[in-house]
């Protein structure tokens, strides 16, 4: 793991996830106001394939400037995951227990921030986009878990 990713990591673990869902403090996304519409938001089929979207146009981009650094990809994402899958629980257990939140949202969390570490990782082949954009709300204390209008205009949906 790089320095980068190492300090991604770090601000993530320090950070106070879900301490502001339903807040009202931004005019850059659009704001949900309970957790039921947020897991209905990032449950759908458009979300979860944008997500997949975001995922796949990085992985492209990495592979047309460095075939050799790409074909890590699945080495360097199981490393990852060795320390993203327990971070995420840590930071998840607390809310999924109190609001008895489903699977579906700890699988797209996971994806968040797995996505999020993998493009650390990889920022010094091609710079690090939408998921690093998650991973500011995750560290604001929301869940970003849709999208409003057809990307990439539009709004991000927070809770």
């Amino acid at each position: 793991m790089n320095h980068r990713t190492q300090e991604t990591i770090e601000r993530l673990e320090t950070a106070d996830w879900f301490c502001a869902v339903g807040r009202n403090d931004t005019e850059n996304a659009t704001i949900l106001s309970s957790w039921k519409e947020a897991i209905e938001s990032c449950a759908s089929e458009e979300w979860q394939d944008l997500l997949l979207e975001a995922k796949n146009q990085y992985t492209e981009k990495l592979v047309r400037i460095s075939k050799e650094r790409f074909n890590q990809w699945n080495i360097i994402g199981r490393e990852l995951k060795a320390v993203t899958i327990p971070l995420v629980s840590r930071k998840l257990q607390p809310v999924m227990d109190r609001e008895k939140l489903p699977k579906i949202f700890e699988d797209t969390v996971n994806w968040d921030i797995l996505n999020l570490a993998m493009e650390a990782e990889y920022a010094d082949v091609y710079p690090p986009g939408f998921f690093t954009s998650q991973g500011y709300w995750y560290i604001k204390g929301h869940f970003p878990c849709g999208w409003q209008g057809s990307f990439p205009e539009g709004k991000l949906i927070i809770y």
